[in-house]
């Protein structure tokens, strides 16, 4: 028996479960014990409804990190104690956009983690007679899940394992929209349109690829200070300022190279738009709720201007090459992990943690067991 963070209605606060039972690994599976998971606005999304989580009861996390218990039939490169960080999107590793370098479309993977399932659509958790979903496939807000193997990307001892659960959703997510998504150029004038957990990973994405001006945007005071810690060398408040003037201001009225929504509101991404110069790159980080559209005009918007405007889905990463490189950065000090988190909590206080999202006074809350 575990214990496990479990939504059972929308808009309620997550029920602790701690008489969840986890099966062993089937073939292509792996049993995680969890060290640590974040706790990210895509759970909180999530609990209200904001993004539909599918069918109730589903364990809550999707950015977490442990060891392996066991292995399941065919799973190769990983032994019983290793450390390991989890992939919220499952790669199969031989569909149409693995084939491709793209795992981060992964349909099989997609499919499942949409589902809260295993690649095979099986379930894993449940509660007496109650099958648990996990999110993401994985569900980190648990002392222990099975996964997809996909899912597990081995971590170098040289690392706190509690801290390397943030490479699994919003340091690839940034920082790979920074490095995979953007065609940031040496000297490039960058926009980040939101500075929580992910928009600080954009900013120091930025940085490592050589932007010479980072303007890093948001409405808390508290998230623009530890922007500057991140590499921003220029903030705006919102709320106080015209956005789109002030970059234009700061950017000899032309707007800047790339800009970066990382909100998933219509205001601030029509910002992005407009922020952005002729010829260059709107990039849409932020997960919008799913009826919200585009409102912008096509000639003048995109067509004359030039400009384009790109999803960024995961950072466009592919964990099992982003996240060696991205620990060798860290410990060569030029890529931050440490500063990234708030506070370390038990799971009993994950309500807590979700409440505080919006408070602007956190970037990243991480969850110990």
């Amino acid at each position: 028996m575990v214990a496990a963070a479990v939504l059972t209605a929308l808009g309620e606060p997550l029920e602790i479960w701690d008489d969840v039972e986890v099966s062993a690994p089937s073939a292509g599976e792996v049993l995680v014990r969890m060290v640590a998971s974040g706790v990210c606005h895509t759970d909180l999304s999530m609990s209200t409804g904001a993004l539909p989580p599918g069918p109730l009861p589903i364990i809550l996390g999707h950015e977490g990190s442990g060891r392996v218990v066991s292995i399941g039939e065919g799973v190769r490169g990983l032994a019983v104690g290793d450390p390991v960080v989890l992939s919220w999107l499952p790669c199969c590793g031989t569909c149409y956009f693995c084939a491709r370098g793209q795992p981060f479309l992964c349909e099989p993977g997609q499919a499942a983690s949409s589902a809260g399932s295993m690649l095979d659509g099986g379930l894993r958790a449940r509660r007496r007679h109650t099958v648990l979903r996990q999110m993401s496939s994985i569900g980190t807000f648990s002392e222990m899940a099975v996964v997809p193997a996909g899912s597990v990307v081995m971590l170098p001892e040289t690392i706190d394992v509690a801290t390397a659960a943030l490479l699994g959703c919003g340091v690839l997510t940034g920082v790979g929209a920074a490095m995979h998504t953007a065609r940031i150029e040496y000297g490039d004038a960058v926009v980040v349109l939101g500075c929580g957990g992910v928009g600080l990973n954009v900013i120091q994405g930025a940085r490592l690829r050589g932007a010479a001006m980072i303007i890093a945007v948001d409405t808390e005071e508290s998230k623009l200070t530890m922007a500057k810690t991140f590499g921003a060398t220029h903030t705006v408040k919102a709320g106080e300022a015209d956005v789109v003037a002030e970059v234009r201001a700061l950017t000899d009225g032309r707007g800047a190279d790339v800009v970066f929504e990382v909100v998933g509101v219509p205001a601030t991404i029509d910002q992005a738009v407009r922020a952005t110069r002729r010829g260059g790159h709107a990039i849409l980080v932020g997960v919008p709720d799913v009826e919200v559209r585009l409102g912008v005009r096509a000639l003048t918007g995109i067509v004359a201007a030039g400009r384009t405007i790109t999803g960024c889905w995961y950072g466009s990463c592919d964990p099992h090459r982003d996240v060696p490189a991205i620990v060798d950065l860290y410990h060569r000090g030029e890529l931050y992990l440490d500063e990234l988190i708030s506070r370390r909590i038990p799971l009993r206080d994950v309500n807590d943690a979700l409440a505080t999202l919006n408070s602007g006074q956190v970037a990243r809350t991480v969850i110990e067991y």
